[in-house]
């Protein structure tokens, strides 16, 4: 399997995402991965990794002399910039050389030119990100968290469907739970949209156990929270936030005396299992679920660890063939078409 880098796109490129897509290549010797940028930048960097790179002959470079910064807007990011790194690495899956991509560059370019260059799966509406969060007992995969910001009931319904199946595929979960973000647990409770979208999920054959509250989440009661982008979003990062503010908290706290410093090197097992849980690098990326080819966006922080993660993660997407199965409970389940046909009279 060939797998795209975006060699340019993150806080820490060009240097860690190269080191980890070498240590990808190192680990995985039958897939090939594409480093995409600037050609004598990479090349140049290439050569201070020469030692470990010795017996591999796995990655190569394409070159892309354009860069979408973090803070621009994506859409018209793309439209200046057609040579940039994360274009060309969409264009790699778009042309059948590549069959995933990897970026931790500017995350609305990557979805707006893989949403814009590579066709949506079959019955896909619209696709969406899913993040990882950890839990009390493992993590929860979270969608849509930016993709949409403005959602109706079949487009959650379908997040929803395609969450389950990367969860089963990938994840490893048998029969993952799946719940709607609301205001309450009870099946009244909410708006429009979570209420719809309780009766289309309570319908269908997935394995629906209700509303989640947002304390839910972390109390591990659900393997897959749906939610409009927006507030999904604002959730993500108010988490992540949190998880950070926490830590800091601890170190200060510890500090503070002898007997807290103390009582910490005790603990420091503990806390930095925990820290591994909590840690983004871990999971790799965010899937972009329903388009065709593989899409695997990291978070702008992203140093070689989180991208060897993440080009792991594109690999099990595609040697599982999660889009085959996604299509394939799409069709199964019949609940968009009879939705379409209800809304249309």
């Amino acid at each position: 399997m060939r797998v795209a880098v975006d060699a340019m796109g993150g806080d820490k490129a060009p240097l860690e995402i190269v080191k980890g897509a070498v240590q990808a290549a190192g680990k995985f010797k039958d897939d090939e991965i594409i480093l995409v940028g600037d050609e004598s930048e990479l090349t140049k960097l290439i050569k201070t990794l020469q030692p470990h790179l010795s017996k591999l002959t796995n990655i190569s470079i394409r070159h892309a002399p354009q860069v979408v910064g973090m803070e621009e807007s994506g859409v018209a990011a793309l439209r200046k910039k057609a040579d940039s790194s994360i274009t060309k690495c969409v264009e790699l899956v778009a042309n059948g050389e590549a069959e995933a991509m990897v970026s931790a560059g500017n995350t609305g370019a990557a979805v707006a030119a893989s949403s814009m260059r590579l066709r949506t799966l079959k019955g896909v509406k619209r696709p969406c990100l899913a993040a990882a969060v950890p839990t009390r007992f493992g993590s929860c995969l979270i969608a849509d968290i930016g993709a949409n910001l403005k959602c109706k009931p079949i487009h959650l319904f379908q997040y929803a469907v395609m969450a389950s199946v990367f969860s089963k595929y990938v994840l490893g979960v048998k029969e993952p739970r799946v719940g709607v973000l609301n205001i309450g647990s009870e099946r009244g409770k909410g708006n429009d949209l979570t209420k719809e979208t309780h009766n289309l999920l309570q319908r269908s054959n997935l394995n629906f156990v209700g509303n989640s509250e947002g304390l839910d989440i972390l109390e591990g009661k659900f393997d897959i929270v749906v939610c409009d982008g927006f507030v999904c979003n604002v959730l993500i990062k108010f988490a992540e936030g949190l998880a950070e503010s926490i830590m800091h908290a601890l170190k200060f706290e510890a500090s503070s005396s002898i007997r807290t410093m103390l009582g910490m090197r005790l603990l420091k097992p503990a806390l930095k299992r925990m820290k591994n849980r909590m840690d983004y690098s871990e999971y790799g990326g965010v899937p972009l679920l329903g388009i065709e080819g593989v899409c695997i966006v990291c978070h702008g922080r992203s140093d070689a660890k989180a991208i060897q993660s993440a080009i792991r993660e594109a690999l099990q997407f595609g040697k599982h063939n999660v889009n085959n199965h996604i299509v394939s409970e799409l069709e199964t389940c019949g609940i968009c078409e009879s939705y379409e046909s209800t809304v249309a009279e």
